[in-house]
């Protein structure tokens, strides 16, 4: 008699079983896969009795517990951080306003429906989010996706991605504690902003490099399990700071993400995410209690009308403070009324911890099924919407809307303050996270090491002094990072006015220098006149020793930018190289060929210009003979008659095409002795030059007419304009291939001053 399978694994084969078939029928029916793994999990869990049940529900919670830290790891991957900043003003106004007031709303509702605190709180964060799967596949099925008013939808997404995982932060923070004091909440969110800069910053210093490192052993399997064990590594460090294990998740993948192997990664990964994440939505649906979801019919019912209603209400309030038209706003707040994935894990959230009722999870499932399927509706709708508004708001309100959008939209700041304020406020923060990180590191792992191996202060001596090594380049930077000279310079010298902020920015990185070197200093010791002393010491040396920090700092800096930028850097860099590949195969290719105008062909005496064969071929000529006589670049009104000998311009295939032509259309006669002069063509590649102002303006048509010469391709921003008509302008910095006798060729380039 055979062993007995272990339960994990039957669990498992019915899991992906239903799964699978849950899959198929929700794919035939184009609904989103999500649902369809929810009933998945309902149908094998104890509430269904029509099929075998799983029979261990712990295996499951620890498959769902790994699914939704790969789900998190995923989006993290899908994330970057230069996308969060490109997100845009009005994307990211309109997602505060919206998170804002539907959170407040939804924990008044609840406490409204008699729930407890933290059921209300908990609800807030399920109506934080939209659903991106359903709102993407809604534009995709309503081409809409390339509608102005969509990329404002997009960068909503993003800002609520981050702010939703931020929230599962301090819901965990908060049911943990049981503990709603307002200071508390504030140094959490501090703490979490400080954790997140310093994994940010030494992830992308550290990553990207130790990949660039191991390069040349980074296959597709080598890679997932680095990633994967990268994925789980800061798991265990952010679950061992306090912080969720999604937390975790999302920030290495978005880390991963600013490196050149993120589409790799992400597509290696795919699989197992599918997997995981399909194990995950399974056991969510586990928790659906069908009775329990009839009982609370009317909360859905209320809980579906809030976030229908108020995520319409306040998306479009959002999008018209942010500076949005009133139609645009309109078509914005209906396409984000519904809740979303977020929303089942910020569920699943707090009945795992325990602080949730049961019936919050099956709230949140009968709200998203509706609003799943009133979301295509609603953006349809949104004309109609519109229409409506303009028809019954009075008339000032309108005015004042499309008024405030305008003057909104004409606001410019002023880039020379603007860059001085960025610099001065990312060099401070940047340095100082640094510095308290190191500090900190310092003071908790090696102080106690070395306090084992040393008595007295010479543990706290030795401490102190690695601290200082460690930290001087970054406080170097806080106070020698600063804006060029000349453009302090020019603000100094352009109004007395600008010299008061100026003394003021130079005076705080002062006092941060000062208030560093005492924070870390009072780390291991407490004579604040000692620090003070040691502060003045260190500002003389930084002074003297400027030059060599300077150029340490700027190591590290060029450094963590390259990293950050690296796929940026090495894709601008392929594509470079295949513009200059494709244009080293098109001047390879392109050349001169004689041929001969048959006897009887039917283009005899009809002008060049009727022909087309600019057009027809893609080819030009660059001189007729005709016996002794030359004619060179001929224009359109020109005639060809038999035996003319024709300079054809074209690349290979170009050129045997047209010779095919005119083998067609009549015997070609063998050819006589070579004709002088005809080799006295060429064809060169010249740029005109950017600063130049005699070419501007002009025409190709001007070149043929002025110099006898033929403009053959035009190369503008990596683009190739083969054959441009005559009334092609000229523009600066174009590369131009002409084609001319030797003598024109040399005149034209003096002429125009061409290089």
């Amino acid at each position: 008699m055979g062993e007995h399978l272990p339960t994990l694994i039957t669990d498992l084969g019915l899991i992906l079983c239903v799964g699978a078939v849950t899959t198929l029928i929700f794919k035939r029916i184009n609904q989103p896969l999500v649902l369809g793994y929810i009933i998945a999990g309902f149908l094998v869990s104890p509430h269904f009795s029509f099929i075998p049940s799983i029979a261990d529900e712990h295996n499951v919670e620890i498959w769902a517990k790994i699914g939704v830290i790969f789900l998190l790891f995923s989006l993290g991957l899908e994330f970057s951080f230069k996308k969060l900043l490109n997100v845009g003003g009005s994307a990211s106004i309109t997602a505060i306003v919206e998170i804002f007031c539907i959170v407040t709303v939804g924990y008044f509702a609840g406490r409204f429906m008699n729930w407890s605190t933290m059921d209300s709180v908990f609800l807030g964060g399920i109506l934080a989010s939209s659903s991106t799967t359903i709102i993407i596949r809604a534009f995709d099925e309503l081409g809409l996706k390339r509608k102005k008013f969509a990329k404002v939808v997009f960068g909503i997404l993003i800002i609520e991605d981050i702010v939703v995982i931020l929230l599962m932060v301090m819901l965990s923070t908060m049911a943990v504690s049981q503990h709603f004091n307002g200071g508390e909440m504030v140094v959490s969110f501090i703490k979490l902003g400080f954790f997140l800069a310093v994994w940010f910053i030494g992830g992308i210093f550290i990553i990207p490099t130790f990949l660039r490192s191991i390069k040349n052993y980074l296959d597709d399997e080598t890679l997932l399990v680095i990633s994967v064990g990268l994925c789980l590594g800061m798991v265990y460090i952010a679950d061992s700071a306090g912080f969720s294990i999604e937390l975790g998740a999302f920030v290495m993948g978005s880390i991963l993400a600013e490196t050149v192997y993120a589409e790799k990664i992400e597509h290696n990964f795919e699989s197992v995410k599918n997997l995981f994440a399909t194990i995950f939505f399974i056991s969510i649906g586990m928790m659906i209690d069908p009775v329990s979801m009839y009982e609370h019919k009317w909360t859905i019912l209320i809980v579906t009308l809030i976030t229908i209603l108020g995520k319409l209400l306040f998306t479009a309030i959002g999008a018209i403070i942010s500076g949005q038209p009133l139609k645009q706003s309109v078509q914005v707040g209906m396409s984000m009324a519904q809740i979303g994935e977020f929303a089942f894990i910020v569920a699943g959230l707090g009945l795992s911890l325990g602080v949730t009722s049961d019936f919050l999870f099956p709230v949140a499932i009968g709200v998203s099924a509706i609003t799943t399927f009133t979301t295509p509706y609603l953006i349809k709708s949104s004309e109609v919407v519109y229409n409506i508004l303009i028809k019954i708001l009075p008339q000032k309100v309108i005015k004042g809307i499309e008024s405030y959008s305008s003057d909104t939209q004409r606001i410019h700041d002023d880039n020379k303050w603007k860059k001085i304020i960025i610099q001065t406020i990312s060099t401070i923060s940047i340095n100082s996270v640094i510095i308290i990180a190191i500090t900190l590191i310092v003071e908790n792992y090696f102080l106690p090491f070395l306090m084992t191996w040393f008595t007295g202060f010479g543990g706290s001596i030795i401490s102190l002094v690695i601290t200082f090594i460690l930290c001087i380049p970054f406080i170097w930077a806080i106070i020698g990072s600063k804006p060029k000279k000349e453009i302090i310079n020019e603000f100094w010298d352009e109004s007395i006015y600008n010299r008061a902020p100026l003394i003021a920015i130079i005076s705080i990185r002062l006092t941060l220098v000062v208030f560093c070197v005492i924070f870390i200093y009072n780390q291991f010791f407490s004579s604040k006149i000692a620090s003070l002393i040691l502060a003045l010491v260190l500002l003389i040396t930084m002074y003297y020793l400027s030059k060599y920090f300077n150029q340490f700092y700027n190591y590290i800096q060029t450094k963590f930018i390259f990293n950050l930028n690296e796929r940026e850097i090495i894709q601008k860099k392929n594509e470079e190289k295949k513009k200059k590949e494709k244009f080293q195969y098109t001047w390879d290719n392109t050349h001169i060929s004689d041929m001969i105008v048959p006897q009887n062909a039917n283009f005899i005496g009809v002008p060049l210009g009727d022909l087309d064969w600019r057009t027809k071929f893609h080819i030009n000529i660059a001189y007729i003979k005709r016996g002794d006589r030359i004619l060179q670049t001929p224009n359109s009104e020109s005639a060809l008659y038999p035996f003319d000998k024709i300079g054809i311009i074209g690349n290979d295939e170009q050129l045997q095409k047209f010779e095919r032509y005119l083998q067609i259309i009549g015997e070609t006669p063998p050819e006589d002795n070579e004709i002088k002069n005809t080799d006295n063509f060429t064809l060169q590649k010249v740029v005109v030059p950017k600063d130049s102002s005699i070419l501007e303006n002009k025409t190709v048509g001007d070149i043929k007419d002025d110099s006898k010469a033929i403009v053959v391709s035009i190369e503008r921003d990596g683009k190739f304009i083969q054959n441009p008509d005559r009334n092609a302008e000229i523009k600066l910095g174009d590369y131009l291939t002409i084609v001319a006798d030797k003598k024109s060729l040399k005149s034209l380039i003096q002429k125009y001053e061409l290089k």
